[in-house]
């Protein structure tokens, strides 16, 4: 079985749809009677090996990503492919080109919602766009032969919208890279902060839905006790005097590294579809203090962090204190284990497996054992 990924979430600094991708692709060369293959944006038409580029303009201020314009380039380059099937990981041009070549190859084609395009560009443009961009959802992935959701809360809302055909499919973490054994003592010694301090780390880019202003502010009413590293690229650089920052992109190790030599994981965003970092947060030992919002209250279960009023920066200060107050190495530990028992890429990937192999008609006895569907 030839399986496709078409997406315009890949840039050199790109998140979790990348994270999710690569870790595909290589648990999926290890699948006997498999071969994938990934569509992705570039600077021209290449094909090389497993990895196709498209051409597409790089966007304004876009860290690296690049929008498509044109339809037929994509269309033509996943005919050529010829796959059994195709996923398509955005809800942009990307996504029309997959339906059309689908069609054209009569192979079913699965829509991956990992970005909530409504929230997200109500947050920029206002709320005054989500009637009409609502709709534009429920016409796109109404066309998908399967819808996939990285969260429960994500496949909720598209169920509201009329949509059929919607699972669950979380994404994972690599468990070997993000560890409690990355830890390294010489990270308090770098930032200068004396043991009794606490030292929380966000990790991530630099994005508006992320509400680092909000950590920020948090910060501010924590006070000399406390000390936030901010680990990753396009991050602001006034900062209060308990608050550091990278400098640029930091290599998946490094941010391992960074992860398990802190004592807590804190999250502002409130609009997460997933919230892959804060599995690789927990995996590292890590109790995550994140908003009662969106994704990530689903991933922070009872005794592995503790959840804040969304977009209050007091709640989330008094959260922070109420974490270290009692029992918050207790919760890193417990919540390496809970990641450990559900969310390894190991565990997650035989799922998507059975979604491929159900929609081309094979049998749940060529399922690998384990697998569900979702």
């Amino acid at each position: 079985m030839h399986i496709v990924d078409n997406t315009m979430f890949w840039a050199p600094a790109s998140g979790g749809v990348k994270t999710y991708l690569l870790a595909k692709h290589a648990w999926l060369a290890s699948q006997p009677d498999i071969r994938h293959s990934l569509v992705v944006p570039g600077a021209v038409n290449h094909c090389a090996d497993t990895l196709c580029t498209v051409p597409a303009p790089p966007l304004p201020f876009g860290h690296g990503y690049r929008f498509p314009l044109r339809l037929a380039p994509w269309e033509r380059q996943l005919v050529d492919l010829a796959p059994d099937i195709i996923e398509a990981g955005d809800p942009y041009r990307p996504a029309w080109a997959a339906l059309r070549a689908g069609q054209q190859l009569q192979v079913p084609v699965i829509g991956f919602y990992h970005s909530d395009l409504p929230r997200l560009v109500g947050a920029r443009a206002g709320h005054w766009t989500n009637g009409w961009l609502d709709a534009y959802v429920q016409r796109l992935y109404s066309r998908f032969d399967r819808v996939l959701a990285p969260s429960r809360v994500m496949a909720d809302k598209l169920s509201t919208l009329g949509l059929r055909h919607v699972q669950v499919q979380p994404l994972g973490v690599d468990t070997a890279r993000f560890h409690p054994s990355r830890k390294d003592p010489a990270w308090r010694r770098e930032l200068g902060l004396q043991d009794s301090v606490r030292l929380l780390i966000f990790a991530g880019r630099g994005a508006r839905e992320k509400n680092l202003p909000l950590l920020l502010q948090t910060m501010q009413q924590l006070g000399k006790g406390y000390h936030l590293h901010l680990a990753g690229s396009h991050l602001p650089h006034r900062l209060p005097d308990n608050v550091s920052r990278s400098r640029g992109f930091l290599s998946p190790e490094e941010v391992a590294r960074r992860l398990a030599s802190s004592d807590a994981l804190v999250h502002a965003g409130d609009r997460e579809t997933f919230g892959l970092v804060v599995l690789e947060a927990m995996a590292s030992g890590l109790p995550v203090v994140g908003m009662r919002a969106g994704a990530v209250a689903e991933l922070v279960v009872p005794g592995t962090g503790l959840l804040a009023a969304p977009l209050c920066a007091e709640s989330l200060a008094n959260t922070i204190r109420a974490l270290f107050a009692d029992g918050w190495r207790e919760m890193g530990r417990l919540a390496q284990r809970h990641v450990e028992a559900h969310y390894t890429w190991e565990q997650v990937l035989p799922r998507l497996l059975f979604h491929y192999r159900e929609l081309n008609g094979l049998t749940t006895e060529d399922v690998p054992r384990g697998a569900s569907s979702g």
